[in-house]
């Protein structure tokens, strides 16, 4: 791939499609630009490897539908989903399948330019993917078992009251416990929280059951 870096947007909505466009061509990125999921797909067999931008709501098919085509067909290009409504559980299925990030319009140049940075360090390095699962491990450590718990079920992408009512605490607490959390691992955001959790497999955990 040498020194371009090619990013493919995928959404049906040309304002969208400009925008990003402008942002990214003034970045010094090289833009492949499709109005479809079947549309990037079937151009696929020419298009040249980098990162995938893809919008979540399209007719004929979803982001999460484009996605797991990719990994059907074992392409490797790393995915940074948008949406425009920001549903927290599109966030965890989108993320549990392996996007690098999962942002809401409209979205701000520098959160996409650093889920995009991440998206080529997941691309062209492997050893930064196995240093950036270390630090989640050592972050991870520092939570509590509740905590353990708590992040659990958010990967599950339960609500706090249902993760309460598993836990047999009150919502507030599980509200005071998901803001310890987000200060011990350094995250900003529900997709931060996300990375970590499936970076360490924070839901595969039997101890994760335990307060």
């Amino acid at each position: 791939m040498g020194n371009k870096r090619v990013v493919h947007i995928v959404d049906d909505e040309e304002t969208i499609r400009k925008a990003l466009g402008f942002t990214l061509r003034t970045a010094g990125f090289v833009l492949e630009v499709y109005a479809s999921g079947p549309e990037f797909l079937s151009a696929l067999g020419d298009a040249e490897k980098g990162c995938v931008i893809l919008d979540m709501h399209m007719p004929d098919m979803d982001g999460l539908q484009v996605q797991a085509e990719l990994t059907r067909r074992g392409i490797g290009m790393p995915v940074v989903v948008l949406t425009g409504n920001g549903d927290p559980t599109l966030a965890v299925q989108a993320m549990r399948a392996g996007a690098v990030d999962f942002l809401a319009k409209p979205v701000e140049k520098a959160a996409l330019l650093g889920a995009i940075d991440r998206a080529f360090s997941r691309l062209e390095n492997i050893a930064g993917r196995a240093a950036e699962q270390a630090d989640a491990l050592s972050k991870a450590a520092r939570l509590t078992q509740r905590e353990r718990a708590i992040l659990r079920g958010i990967a599950r992408g339960h609500p706090n009251n249902l993760i309460a009512d598993e836990l047999g605490i009150t919502s507030r607490t599980v509200e005071l416990d998901r803001a310890s959390l987000m200060i011990k691992l350094g995250a900003q955001s529900l997709p931060d929280l996300l990375r970590i959790a499936f970076a360490v497999d924070v839901g595969g955990s039997a101890s994760a059951d335990r307060r």
